[in-house]
């Protein structure tokens, strides 16, 4: 007897070992493993997922120390050896030890927050255990499980099929080949497939690695994928460290000129670049971004792709699902309408018979809920199901083969009316009657669904019509209201009858004018267009209808969100700005998507959306300072070089500038914000503009500083230096209190955590001036007086700045989404 559990087959072992050896080798049977029993192998094997590569943290902390802004900080301690500026060597080097750690800390704490996302969005499976079926992680499977397998699911590990009609499964994602691959009993299908059509159950021969192609189907991407945001911001950051080697360019032409030592000058020339270079922005893009993910799962919105954050942040449009969504996806059986001679007892009857209760599907919950209240369930229970064909969204039914308790053997369907309906042979003199009923309910709002049947011959009848409810969910309308207030237009996408999509549309106050899919069909790109941006939703929607939808949408400027649940609708996820896969989605669908939704509702899209405004303005504040900030002190710098041959500061205080005012910036990933009343977009003109402003404010203060220093205090250069070194440490953070808000500073309260790491960093580099402590004393009055005259340019600045708000809006800038 082969030993599987212990031994790694190939594909062609576990195809030509039969079914019977495989559960006699695995100690099972079809009733599916016992609970202990999968929990002694859940820990003598692991758990069902593949290894992934481990960074070593004492590797990854020192990566910490090695890149270029850590290179020149290294570079400028050697120098300072060089020229025996021994304390100025060692103050660097323990500087630079402690930044390191400090980043090191909030990137770790960043993918410990992503590691848990990842958690939660791992597969479900449904296995039998003890008799039965169990939903469960799919990382909680082990060889020996049996499993049951949808359409629209991601295979969870390599498994022989044993029971069911068929699957259609796609391989493309591991073996490259285009074409869905059709599997029956007996053959194996392999972990990370995707079942694009039928049901079946199989019996799971290896996990984890074991798995023949060693890998599953990924639903997160690392935490480092950069958005359009990212990159920008990445840009700034490219165009900061240009304009400084320019400067600093300078810097050496006119020190050449003027003999000076070259060491010395080059050391300044690198702690240069280190204050002008943004440090801070790797940990500051890694932790915002992380923690505004951790932020959306609390409010059920799990992020699968982070550049979701930013493009959700712009969504103006979302194409909304009617079922589960905007409805409660609570359905239950309304009215029944028969045909001919049958009776509702046959309608329900033969309805349930065309249902799977291991399937949990809401429209055979609601069926088999309706037949429980009567005898027609129990009655079920002597006919047999010999086959079951789950739902197919090209044909929209299902198909079981049955026999009844006299041996005799028919088949029932269930489905969309018409489809059902194609299917009996006096289709056309029923077709009118059933047109009217589905008419009727549909103006009811509610949803139709076509029963038949087939005779003692083989000749389809229809059977009736089983009307299913589900009405609106409570929060739906305030919720739209809500969203129009936040400049987001909602679009309904439903496959329902358009009857049915203008009554819950009346009900919610969103607009009645629906337009059948059939309205985008065979007409000019222009003209689809504008169908689709004028309508207020869409109904007897197919897959390929939300696809032609997204595309509309965005061809006429606009960024949209889509939600989504089945497998046909992964093409219109991924197309979207922002692909939603709803609450009960299918991992196909999941895994297309941007956002996981793991609460029913359009609340938790809107709760989404605000916290990704938020985290758009922490990022849009941070740009705006950290322009301002390398203008304000760059240019004074270089400025006093060229004009008064005189260096406002000195290497080391460039060093505790750059250190001290990046390190509390971090913490802007918990900032309070104003949440905008209108879509975000990246504007880089009005960025510059208002960071060129204020930074230039800052400029000219430190010379009116400078100045008094030197003519009216009469300072020598040592205090001197110190004096402008506290001014620019001070002022710096205050500049980043001006530059968070778009009105007056105390329109918006910072944080709390923000503003305890300011204050402390800043009563250091007061303390250090003041006492003498590594820098020359200028003594507790001058130190005051720097702080008085910090917050004199701090007002300045606040007020200055709306008036450049004003004219950057006068030139056309829209800027209503900065606050």
């Amino acid at each position: 007897m082969i030993e599987l559990i212990d031994k790694t087959l190939t594909a062609e072992e576990i195809k030509n070992t039969s079914v019977e050896d495989l559960f006699s080798s695995l100690s099972t049977d079809d009733k599916g493993l016992r609970s202990q029993e999968a929990k002694s192998r859940l820990e003598k094997y692991g758990y069902n997922e593949i290894e992934e590569k481990k960074i070593n943290p004492l590797r990854k902390l020192l990566g910490y120390f090695w890149g270029p802004i850590p290179f020149m900080i290294e570079i400028a301690a050697v120098i300072s050896a060089t020229i025996s500026h021994w304390e100025d060597f060692w103050i660097i080097v323990s500087l630079l030890l402690i930044n390191g750690a400090v980043a090191f800390f909030q990137e770790y704490k960043a993918d410990n927050a992503i590691n848990l996302l990842k958690q939660k969005l791992s597969i479900r499976s449904r296995a039998l255990r003890d008799g039965k079926w169990i939903e469960l992680s799919s990382q909680e499977i082990v060889p020996g499980d049996v499993i049951r397998i949808r359409l629209g699911d991601i295979i969870p590990a390599d498994a022989k099929l044993f029971d069911g009609e068929y699957l259609s499964v796609d391989e493309s994602a591991l073996t490259g080949e285009s074409l869905p691959v059709e599997k029956h009993v007996a053959d194996v299908v392999y972990s990370g497939s995707i079942v694009q059509k039928g049901e079946m159950n199989a019996l799971v021969v290896s996990t984890g690695m074991r798995t023949f192609f060693g890998k599953t189907a990924k639903l997160v991407e690392e935490a480092r994928t950069k958005s359009h945001f990212q990159k920008a911001l990445i840009k700034i950051g490219d165009y900061l460290i240009a304009l400084a080697v320019g400067l600093v360019v300078l810097v050496f032409l006119v020190s050449m000129f003027r003999h000076e030592s070259l060491l010395e000058t080059l050391q300044f020339a690198l702690v240069l670049m280190i204050a002008s270079i943004p440090a801070a922005l790797p940990a500051v893009l890694s932790v915002t971004m992380a923690v505004g993910a951790t932020v959306l799962a609390k409010k059920q919105a799990l992020v699968s792709k982070l550049t979701a954050i930013e493009e959700m942040a712009g969504v103006d449009i979302i194409c909304a699902d009617k079922t589960g969504t905007l409805t409660k996806n609570d359905l239950s059986v309304a009215e029944l309408v028969t045909f001919d001679k049958f009776t509702d007892s046959d309608l329900l009857m033969f309805a349930t018979l065309a249902s799977k209760i291991e399937d949990a599907d809401h429209i055979d919950n609601a069926i088999l809920t309706r037949a429980k209240t009567s005898d027609v369930l129990e009655k079920s229970k002597s006919y047999k199901q010999l086959s079951f064909k789950p739902f197919d969204p090209v044909i929209k039914r299902v198909e079981s083969k049955i026999k009844d308790p006299l041996g005799n053997e028919f088949m029932v369907s269930k489905g969309a009316p018409q489809s059902v309906l194609a299917l009996v042979l006096n289709k056309d003199g029923i077709s009118a009657r059933v047109d009217e009923s589905v008419g009727r309910l549909a103006s009811k709002g509610y949803r139709s669904l076509g029963v038949a049947r087939t005779n003692l011959q083989g000749i389809w009848e229809f059977v009736g019509i089983v009307s299913l409810h589900d009405p609106p969910r409570e929060d739906s309308k305030d919720t739209i209201k809500t969203a129009k207030t936040m400049g987001i237009d909602i679009k309904m996408i439903t496959g329902d009858h358009i009857d049915i999509a203008k009554e819950i549309a009346r009900e919610l106050n969103l607009g009645t004018n629906i337009q059948d899919a059939s309205q985008i069909i065979d007409k000019t790109d222009e003209e689809i267009q504008s169908v689709v941006e004028q309508a207020d939703g869409f109904a007897q929607v197919f897959p390929e209808h939300k696809y032609k939808i997204v595309g509309a949408l965005q061809a006429k400027g606009h960024i949209v969100g889509m939600t989504g649940d089945g497998v046909n609708d992964a093409p219109a996820l991924k197309k979207a700005d922002v692909g939603i896969a709803v609450f009960g989605a299918t991992d196909v669908a999941k895994s297309a998507a941007h956002i996981v939704l793991t609460q029913p509702g359009i609340s938790v899209i809107i709760d989404a959306i605000k916290e990704s405004r938020k985290i758009f303005q922490r990022m849009n504040n941070y740009a705006i300072y950290r322009i301002s900030e390398t203008i304000r002190v760059l240019f004074f710098l270089v400025l006093s070089i060229i004009t008064f041959s005189f260096y406002p500061i000195t290497p080391l205080m460039i060093v505790l500038l750059a250190i001290l005012n990046d390190v509390p910036i971090m913490t802007i990933a918990y900032d309070n914000v104003k949440i905008s009343s209108y879509p975000e977009r990246w504007n880089m003109r009005k960025i510059l503009g208002i960071a060129t402003g204020l930074g230039l404010i800052g400029v000219a203060s430190s010379f009116v500083l400078l100045y008094v220093g030197m003519n009216v205090f009469s300072l020598q250069t040592g205090p001197l230096q110190s004096l402008i070194y506290l001014k620019l440490s001070v002022s710096g953070h205050l500049l980043f209190f001006a530059a968070r808000t778009r009105n007056h500073f105390w329109s918006v309260k910072p944080a709390t955590r923000l503003f305890l790491a300011i204050v402390t960093t800043q009563s250091i580099a007061t303390i250090i001036t003041a006492q003498g402590i590594l820098l020359p004393a200028i003594g507790w009055p001058m130190a005051l007086f720097v702080w008085g005259f910090s917050f004199i340019e701090f007002f300045i600045i606040d007020y200055a700045k709306l008036p450049i708000y004003k004219i950057l809006e006068h030139n056309g800038l829209d800027l209503h989404n900065i606050k």
